[in-house]
């Protein structure tokens, strides 16, 4: 655990959220079940496992000691989520060690509002290790009709009509989630040209397609969500319909992040179930999410029709 001590007493967290330390990563021996993240101003510790008290009181030791160094007219504010398995998917105990948190809690990323929820559940409005990728849909969707499916809080589509999009269609089962996003939008000052649908895709093919065609497709799904979304059952049927819905010369995003899954997976799909849709490149990670294995990191798809 001395590294996540370490990165703790170096620490120099910004304005934007990010991910601090990234011991899932495997770059860290002994720290594999550790990662930190900073959503102003709450210090958020997540432990896949156990943690014995001595650990939690070293970690604690090391954060007041960088709060009072670097903002010490400002209290310490850290919340400690535990996950447990449990089958497939995981449980999680979150617990605010210390100070308080926001409500409603806004961060930014590259000068854009989001809000986040630390305090219950394992996803927190959203997924810092995306960062590129809301970067490249920002870069990419100048006059662009958008879909985003598996949209959840909407953060793709914020970062769509940032860049110029001229309509985006966002996706979800979860209705909570999309009541998010739109408070995303209207955090950003982006009120229209976005539509929010709380459908299941899988038994909504038609009226996604007759609402497109669409210049630029997100396909975020979660890695294993039973009911919603499991991988290696849900992304050849997905990629199949994925042609219908793009217009020529469009672009999808597909977005892959399950450790036990190759890229070779997504690659081997894509040939067989839409051959007409060509790899352009991988999307690099944010530097903070570093991986030993490739494969283990999450992969992100640009593809062409």
């Amino acid at each position: 655990m001395q590294a996540l001590l370490d990165t703790i007493a170096q620490a120099t967290p910004g304005s934007d959220a990010q991910r601090l330390f990234h011991g899932r990563g495997g770059l860290y021996p002994g720290c594999e079940d550790w990662a930190l993240d900073w959503y102003p101003p709450v210090w958020v510790l997540t432990k896949f496992g156990e943690a014995t008290n001595e650990e939690t009181q070293a970690i604690a030791a090391a954060l007041e000691a960088r709060q009072a160094q670097i903002a010490p007219n400002q209290p310490l504010n850290w919340v400690f989520q535990r996950r447990q398995p449990d089958g497939p998917v995981s449980r999680a105990v979150t617990t605010v060690m210390a100070g308080t948190v926001p409500e409603p809690h806004v961060v930014t990323e590259d000068g854009v509002r989001y809000r986040v929820q630390v305090q219950r559940g394992q996803n927190h409005g959203l997924f810092l290790d995306m960062a590129e990728g809301r970067r490249w849909v920002r870069a990419h969707a100048q006059g662009a009709k958008v879909l985003n499916l598996f949209a959840y809080t909407c953060a793709f589509s914020v970062a769509a009509l940032q860049g110029g999009a001229r309509e985006v269609i966002n996706l979800d089962m979860a209705q909570g989630a999309l009541t998010t996003g739109q408070q995303n939008h209207q955090l950003n000052g982006l009120n229209c040209r976005a539509k929010f649908l709380a459908h299941d895709l899988f038994h909504s093919w038609g009226k996604i397609t007759r609402m497109g065609p669409y210049d630029l497709v997100v396909v975020d799904p979660p890695s294993y969500q039973k009911g919603s979304f499991v991988a290696t059952k849900d992304w050849p049927r997905l990629l199949r319909r994925l042609p219908d819905l793009l217009k020529p010369g469009g672009h999808a995003l597909l977005c892959l992040n399950a450790p036990e899954i190759p890229e070779q997976f997504l690659r081997e799909q894509l040939a067989a179930e839409a051959p007409g849709l060509v790899v352009e490149q991988r999307l690099p990670n944010p530097p903070a999410f570093a991986d030993v294995s490739p494969d283990r990191a999450l992969k992100v798809m640009v593809v062409r029709g």
